[in-house]
């Protein structure tokens, strides 16, 4: 049986997903690891709006049976003033079945996120992503110093996470370094997993 890595994020314009096929790809480098690759609707304002049951694009939308099955989760959300993003936080608002019944108690977890700015949030983000799992029971798994990109990058790249800058308009390609410290984010937690699990 394979160890599942679930990979959740949400995104607008596709740089926290870029971020979460890389660290996919390094799930993926360790044996007897899968990745499933989810994400979450938007949110809407207005209350006459209903996301089609399946996205027109991209990744299917999780499940709780999702979260449940997993052995391992790496969760992903561009920084919104320094905190996830409203889908990301909203799912997570209805998760309390879940966590009344522990089913997340001791499965390894990380965080990952993108933001505008260079100082834009990105460790608050990541900070606040891991309360959730932390309240979950979660086993948060970092990205160790040992890994090069942490003191050469020149953009995204934190122990707390993987992160990427995409600038103010999104211009911005991920970096070397930021593809490298997702995929070691990405290893690390399916590592974590099979030892866990």
């Amino acid at each position: 049986m394979s160890t599942k890595i679930l990979i959740l994020y949400y995104t607008r314009y596709g740089a926290t997903r870029t971020l979460a096929q890389h660290i996919a790809r390094g799930v993926e480098q360790i044996e007897d690891c899968e990745a499933l690759l989810r994400t979450v609707p938007a949110v809407s304002v207005s209350t006459e709006k209903v996301d089609a049951p399946v996205p027109e694009q991209g990744d299917i939308y999780v499940t709780k049976d999702d979260l449940r099955a997993c052995h391992g989760l790496a969760l992903g959300s561009p920084t919104r003033f320094g905190n996830m993003a409203a889908p990301m936080k909203f799912f997570w608002d209805t998760t309390s079945d879940i966590w009344l019944n522990g089913q997340l108690i001791d499965k390894p977890a990380c965080v990952f996120t993108s933001t505008a700015s260079m100082h834009g949030g990105q460790e608050s983000t990541l900070i606040s992503m891991m309360l959730p799992l932390i309240h979950h029971g979660m086993v948060i798994v970092g990205i160790p110093y040992s890994e090069p990109g942490l003191t050469a990058t020149h953009s995204g790249g934190t122990p707390y996470g993987a992160s990427h800058l995409a600038g103010a308009k999104g211009e911005l390609a991920v970096t070397e370094d930021e593809k490298a410290l997702c995929i070691a984010q990405g290893k690390r937690l399916a590592i974590m997993a099979k030892k866990l699990s």
